[in-house]
């Protein structure tokens, strides 16, 4: 584009002489142009085009493809209201030209982590550097109680790029279920090659989150490959989410083996599972009662965002008689349609 400009200032206009072999000749109104899929040729462009046979009216032996450069009307002095014109010009297309490489960069990245640093806060909206762009953290996709230092270097999850006015925005995220699954395909080998899959995710950004795994090889164990030895993999995701807990559980297209290891850590002595109102009642030992629901609920309720069951827990006692239950509140709490976040 800069070898354009200065060619024009050094020459004038230059047009590329073409026929109906190298370009498409449209009508300006006809936005809905249907192309042939082996059709390789470029809409015709009159600022940079021109048809051969009026090539020819200029120059008699002109070939088709060759260049043919229109020197500038020479003047000692354009004027001040030129001159602005063509720096107002100039500068607009730089930046059309910027704004469409940093569109087709990161428009390419959707729904991958990238890398930047922390450039500043500003009323809660955290500004990540990425040297040619800027993305931004709004309050509600960060981590609670995480703090943003400046020239930090952080991972995030690009969720959108939105080409606007002002230019382009990149919205990211620290608290979508995806960042988690990225994370962890940059620490196991396993998920990346999708020898092992991440099935469901269920996550309360900043306290802990529940992820479902399975092995498309009976010899790869899912868990062991997500935690790693003495723990490295799954310890270097959390310290990256700032210190959230992460509990990873083997998938089953069984239900009621699903949702029993869902409830972990809290071992399950009985399940009964209802297919129609897809709904679980599960009995636990009484002093595994409170383990099983978790601090508010916390721990029956991601279990049934992962699994996309109603879960109703009951403590039991030695001889199988019912001494205690869960509230209404913590069970509606646990209610979801599907085991997927909104995001």
């Amino acid at each position: 584009f800069l070898f354009t400009i200065l060619a024009i200032f050094a020459f004038g206009f230059i047009a590329n002489d073409v026929d109906d072999t190298l370009v498409r000749m449209t009508k300006e109104d006809d936005e809905e142009e249907e192309i042939a899929e082996d059709d390789e040729r470029v809409r015709f462009n009159e600022e940079h085009h021109i048809l051969l046979e009026d090539a020819k009216k200029i120059k008699r032996n002109v070939e088709l493809k060759e260049e043919l450069i229109f020197p500038l009307e020479n003047q000692e002095d354009y004027g001040r209201i030129a001159a602005q014109t063509a720096k107002q010009v100039i500068i607009q297309k730089i930046r059309e030209a910027e704004r469409s490489v940093i569109v087709d960069e990161y428009g390419s990245k959707e729904g991958e982590i990238i890398n930047g640093i922390v450039q500043k806060v500003e009323r809660g909206v955290v500004y990540i550097d990425f040297n040619r762009a800027t993305g931004i953290i709004l309050p509600d996709e960060q981590i609670p109680g995480e703090y943003y230092r400046q020239g930090e270097r952080i991972k995030a999850y690009l969720y959108s790029v939105e080409e606007t006015p002002r230019g382009v925005n990149l919205k990211l995220s620290r608290t979508h279920p995806q960042l988690i699954e990225g994370l962890f395909k940059m620490e196991a080998p396993e998920i990346a090659s999708g020898t092992v899959e991440i099935k469901s995710i269920a996550r309360e950004a900043g306290a802990r989150s529940k992820i479902a795994v399975y092995s498309n090889d009976e010899h790869v164990d899912p868990v062991g490959s997500c935690v790693g030895q003495k723990g490295v993999r799954v310890t270097t995701v959390m310290s990256e989410l700032n210190g959230e807990k992460i509990d990873i559980i083997p998938w089953s297209p069984d239900p009621a083996t699903y949702i029993s290891s869902a409830i972990s850590p809290a071992t399950v002595l009985k399940i009964d599972v209802v297919e129609q109102e897809h709904k679980a009642m599960i009995e636990v030992a009484i002093d595994q009662l409170s383990l099983a629901i978790g601090k508010g609920g916390q721990n029956v309720r991601l279990a049934a965002k992962l699994t996309g069951w109603r879960i109703d827990i009951k403590g039991m006692e030695a001889l199988g008689v019912k001494s205690e239950g869960l509230s209404d509140d913590v069970l509606d709490d646990g209610i979801v349609d599907d085991g997927t976040d909104d995001k």
